[in-house]
């Protein structure tokens, strides 16, 4: 038996493979078209699409220089978004992310407030280095990640649709970082860890983006095509095996699932914010894979994505040496079991 979500009626067989082909068309467009400035990070790219194709936001995690920026710079181009970057510092204010009411004075000397938008206002928001900045501007984020608009001066201001926010964050252990609200990071359907590339794809880095005339991106499609996509992937079945097993994994990355196995490292886990991004994001794995429905194999690979910024160990595990991703690599392997 298969189950959707949403409020729209199930759709057709025929009719939802016609419309899963041409999205497949305009998602290998958009492939394409990124492979063609991003050289290699295959593994980076592919999340960071699924989070954007699954309507969410992305926290990308990487040093310094692994092209981050780059990546949701052409993102931004690829899908034809309206977008804006944020530069986060520790005296950034929430004002900078928001906007701000200014004093103005008429010809006839009559003054009135006017409200001027920040960059908050845009489909695609860059944020660039966000933990760069304290967490009172960081948290200026969190009505607009989670309910599309923000308040400002008790008026409610709707953001353009679509909205997503692409975080760059540095690693914690580097000078001058602060850590995310927990808040936030649950905002965040998926963390994409960065990593270096290989030898192979590092050589071709170095030789594509230090000649004369380096390639760029172009559009793809634009936010009203985007917006279908996300639809369709909302109506997308899900089989009653991978609602299972999606289940099964969130409950078990919290610590009252009990004294045995990984549980017993854990702090705090998960709550149901993560199962819906799950939910979410296995379906728009597969339809980037060119597949109607997802699998447990779509579960696997987003354990760790949709899982390691939503849980904590104890400070005894952390004391052993053990990782957040060892833990969830031992819950993933009790999948389909």
């Amino acid at each position: 038996m298969d189950v959707t979500t949403g409020g729209s009626a199930p759709l057709a067989e025929a009719e939802m493979v016609a419309l899963a082909e041409k999205a497949l068309e305009d998602i290998a467009a958009i492939r394409l078209e990124v492979g063609k400035v991003i050289f290699g990070q295959a593994a980076a790219v592919e999340s960071t699409l699924v989070a954007v194709l699954a309507g969410g936001h992305a926290l990308l995690v990487g040093v310094p220089g692994l092209a981050k920026t780059k990546l949701v710079t052409t993102l931004g181009t690829v899908l034809g978004l309206q977008s804006a970057r944020i530069q986060f510092t520790p005296d950034l204010m929430p004002s900078d992310i928001l906007g701000s009411e200014v004093l103005e004075q008429a010809d006839d000397g009559r003054r009135s407030f006017r409200f001027i938008e920040g960059p908050v206002f845009t489909q695609l928001l860059m944020a660039d280095e966000i933990n760069r900045a304290s967490p009172r501007t960081q948290s200026a984020l969190l009505q607009s990640m989670q309910e599309y608009h923000v308040s400002v001066a008790g008026k409610r201001l709707d953001l353009p649709a679509p909205f997503h926010v692409l975080a760059t964050q540095n690693p914690l252990e580097q000078e001058g970082t602060y850590p995310l609200p927990e808040a936030q990071l649950d905002r965040f359907l998926l963390q994409v860890d960065i990593g270096y590339p290989d030898r192979a794809d590092e050589r071709r880095i170095l030789i594509e983006t230090t000649r004369l005339g380096e390639a760029a991106a172009a559009a793809v499609i634009d936010a009203a095509r985007l917006i279908e996509i996300q639809k369709l992937i909302r109506q997308m079945p899900v089989g009653e095996s991978v609602v299972d097993a999606i289940l099964n994994l969130v409950r078990s990355a919290r610590p009252e699932a009990g004294a045995k196995g990984a549980a017993r490292h854990i702090a705090w886990g998960p709550g149901p914010r993560a199962g819906q991004a799950l939910m979410l994001c296995v379906r728009a794995r597969a339809l980037f894979e060119g597949r109607l429905a997802p699998s447990l194999d779509d579960v696997r690979a987003l354990a760790a994505p949709v899982l390691q910024h939503r849980m904590a160990l104890t400070f005894a595990a952390r004391a052993e040496g053990i990782t957040v991703s060892q833990v969830i690599a031992e819950l993933s392997a009790e999948i389909g079991k």
